[in-house]
């Protein structure tokens, strides 16, 4: 049988590992209430250390800055929600309706920065640092991609030009409602939700009045 002290000596580490990621994660949960509460401009790691309950001491032995809190932080997020956008913005079912599409695309963006609140305030405030900001370009960009693909699905017959348009339109009318939805809580909250993706679906809908006429051509058809 191997070694008991071998075993134990092997388990030091590992329990430092897991103790070291509970801290960081306890100490990104409190970064992130402190930026939603003051910004992350007026954030200091003394009130995050605080919000955790821990000395400025503690958190500067795994950050040694406000900055890079928050680039973890916005790292981890980032990832979240590629992971979000690529379950939101799959390929849909062309039988899905125009409404469908929407409501189920806009739920689970909705949902994910519901959850983190702390995303729009990091992504969208003042004096982010440059790091957060040239990544949030990135996810900009792959994010209309998505957008574009799922729309060629909805519009075939658009050109790259006009998908890239509409694109940009759905991107910006989301933005200016999530905003609206953020500030909002409880029923009021779910109105917002159901007028953005109202306004989404009647920008759509003129577009998209060919392919709609084709499906309910083609469904009144005899087998």
């Amino acid at each position: 049988m191997p070694d008991t002290a071998e075993n134990q000596a092997k388990e030091q580490p590992r329990r430092r590992q897991a103790r070291g990621e509970r801290r960081i994660a306890q100490l990104l949960e409190a970064a992130a209430t402190v930026f939603c509460s003051t910004g992350y401009t007026a954030a200091s790691t003394n009130a995050i250390a605080r919000e955790a309950g821990v000395s400025p001491g503690t958190l500067y032995q795994f950050f040694p800055n406000k900055e890079a809190i928050a680039i973890e932080l916005g790292d981890r997020l980032m990832h979240e929600m590629r992971d979000t956008y690529g379950e939101a913005l799959a390929p849909i079912d062309p039988s899905t309706t125009l409404e469908a599409a929407v409501g189920a695309a806009v739920d689970r963006f909705i949902s994910f920065n519901c959850d983190h609140p702390v995303f729009f305030a990091l992504m969208h405030g003042p004096d982010i640092p440059g790091r957060i900001t040239e990544e949030h370009d990135a996810l900009h960009v792959t994010l209309l991609a998505r957008i574009e693909e799922l729309l060629s699905s909805l519009l075939p017959d658009a050109s790259s030009a006009d998908l890239s348009r509409t694109a940009h339109m759905c991107l910006g009318l989301y933005k200016a409602g999530l905003e609206l939805v953020l500030g909002h809580e409880g029923a009021e909250r779910e109105a917002y939700i159901q007028e953005l993706k109202n306004v989404l679906v009647r920008y759509l809908e003129p577009l998209t009045g060919d392919r709609a006429g084709r499906e309910e051509a083609s469904s009144r058809r005899t087998p």
